[in-house]
């Protein structure tokens, strides 16, 4: 009787990372934008968007929703105008948690399934980080409450460094003016 060998994972079909970084906070909410999502799953944006229509019943508002003109303006100015939002002629639709799940039963092919995979592990993943830094946040307050002034010093550093980054600074537009 031979051992048999565990089975090696299987590599991920996108890194974390990637997934991670398109994750974004809007009305509250993580959610990934509808040309982030096609990207991954390796489809139009078009295609994407046409099974939700399709679909509509599975997408209520809190699994999916279109970005008023302000927050598409904001996201914009965020990002820089670039070619890849400069062309769209329709503000992008926003997928909650939920919403990318259902893709799973609109979208039918083997790399979705493994997208969907990696995309829930990325929001569990994030989720993990945020509570553990509320509870690091509820500790250092223990902790400062059980030592009183002794560590003002150390507590003040240690909230500085929990403080998320600044927003860059806004660069002066540079080139020609036309005066019309």
């Amino acid at each position: 009787m031979g051992v048999q060998m565990a089975k090696e994972p299987k590599e991920l079909i996108i890194p974390a990372e990637r997934i991670e970084k398109n994750i974004l906070l809007i009305r509250g909410q993580k959610v990934i934008l509808d040309q982030e999502l096609a990207a991954l799953y390796a489809v139009e944006t078009k295609q994407l968007l046409r099974q939700v229509r399709r679909h509509r019943r599975r997408f209520p508002d809190d699994f999916a929703f279109q970005l008023t003109a302000q927050e598409f303006a904001n996201l914009r100015r965020q990002t820089g105008t670039s070619s890849l939002w400069g062309g769209r002629r329709y503000r992008p639709y926003a997928f909650t948690e939920q919403g990318v799940a259902m893709h799973s039963s609109v979208l039918n092919s083997e790399r979705a399934i493994e997208v969907n995979i990696a995309i829930m592990r990325a929001f569990v993943r994030l989720r993990e980080i945020f509570a553990s830094h509320k509870d690091l946040a509820r500790k250092l307050e223990e902790l400062e409450k059980k030592y009183d002034g002794q560590f003002q010093l150390v507590f003040e550093a240690i909230r500085q460094l929990m403080l998320p980054p600044p927003e860059p600074e806004k660069k002066e537009k540079f080139g020609f003016a036309r005066d019309l």
